[in-house]
């Protein structure tokens, strides 16, 4: 019997599932924030509480790729299961840009590891 691995310190949704990780599926966020419908959505959750897998999950399903390349890590999830999933699911450019490992010992290093991912999802 194979062994999932455990996904300890992964935050990007599409690695968690082409590598199989143990992943408990929490798609349905993704209607829940459509059908709520705010202008702003916060996330406010402790350190290491998923918020920037989340994130990854949004761009994953939202993102507009040529050929529709993500579609397929969102089969067999409860997402599916909802009845606009084929309107929303690859239909929008994203950006996504997260800042947790822009860590520096001063502002300036700091500041620049912000300008390269900056230029990194710029590129």
């Amino acid at each position: 019997m194979d062994r999932k691995k455990l996904p300890i310190g992964i935050s990007d949704y599409k690695l968690l599932i082409e590598e199989d990780y143990y992943y408990v599926d929490k798609t349905d966020f993704i209607r829940q924030m459509i059908e709520e419908g705010s202008l702003i959505t916060l996330l406010p959750r402790p350190r290491r509480f998923g918020k920037t897998l989340n994130l990854s999950t949004l761009r994953y399903f939202f993102e507009k790729t040529e050929g529709n390349i993500y579609r397929p890590l969102f089969e067999e999830k409860n997402i599916t299961q909802w009845k606009d999933f084929d309107r929303y699911q690859g239909k929008y450019p994203v950006i996504m840009i997260t800042l947790k490992d822009c860590k520096g010992e001063t502002f300036e290093d700091t500041l620049y590891q912000i300008k390269i991912q900056m230029q990194q999802e710029f590129e």
